[in-house]
């Protein structure tokens, strides 16, 4: 599957949206306040954002959330369907642009968009081009039983397991190791 810069940008941008949801009612978001939503704004490097405000941010907690959902489907048509109501949502207007240095990419975000509609809009359409390519089961959450952090799997093989092998995989693989030696020497 071919991605695209922009789209690539519009991956890594949805999954560190995702994960910032906090895991349950005790953990803090990763959201909290505008700065916050500046930084990631800025981090990003998602263009046409103006002064940003309480509303934008409570716009983007809510989009953030119906993310999170698509990477919870069941299956393509649930995702399709997901993707579909987010997109429409945000007025999507596709055109062709070269800004900051990129060669031409499309923006669906229509000029002067809140950043929830253009991160719904740009964000949607990444992850839209993965179920139209028949790859929906890509977009996982991690199998460490106390991580369920968003990735999209970009391996060969779609084998990828963990949010980060060098965390999540190697700590799990040397708890089975260690679980392993003692067995053996028990």
């Amino acid at each position: 599957m071919l991605i695209t810069h922009d789209t690539r940008c519009a991956l890594d941008t949805v999954v560190d949206l995702v994960n910032t949801v906090p895991e349950d009612e005790a953990a803090a978001d990763g959201l909290p306040d505008v700065a916050t939503l500046e930084n990631f704004v800025r981090m990003h490097k998602i263009s046409d954002v103006g002064l940003l405000s309480e509303f934008d941010l409570s716009a983007v907690r809510k989009i953030r959330g119906r993310f999170a959902g698509i990477f919870a489907a069941p299956d393509a048509r649930s995702a399709a369907g997901m993707i579909n109501d987010l997109v429409a949502a945000a007025g999507t207007t596709p055109r062709l642009t070269d800004h900051d240095g990129y060669d031409w990419h499309v923006h669906y975000f229509a000029p002067g968009a809140s950043v929830a509609d253009h991160l719904a809009a740009d964000c949607g359409m990444a992850l839209a081009f993965f179920v139209v390519a028949g790859e929906q089961e890509r977009l996982r959450r991690c199998e460490a039983p106390d991580c369920r952090r968003a990735f999209v799997d970009l391996s060969r093989n779609r084998s990828r397991r963990y949010c980060d092998s060098r965390t999540c995989g190697n700590r799990l693989h040397v708890a089975a190791y260690r679980a392993r030696r003692k067995e053996a020497t028990g």
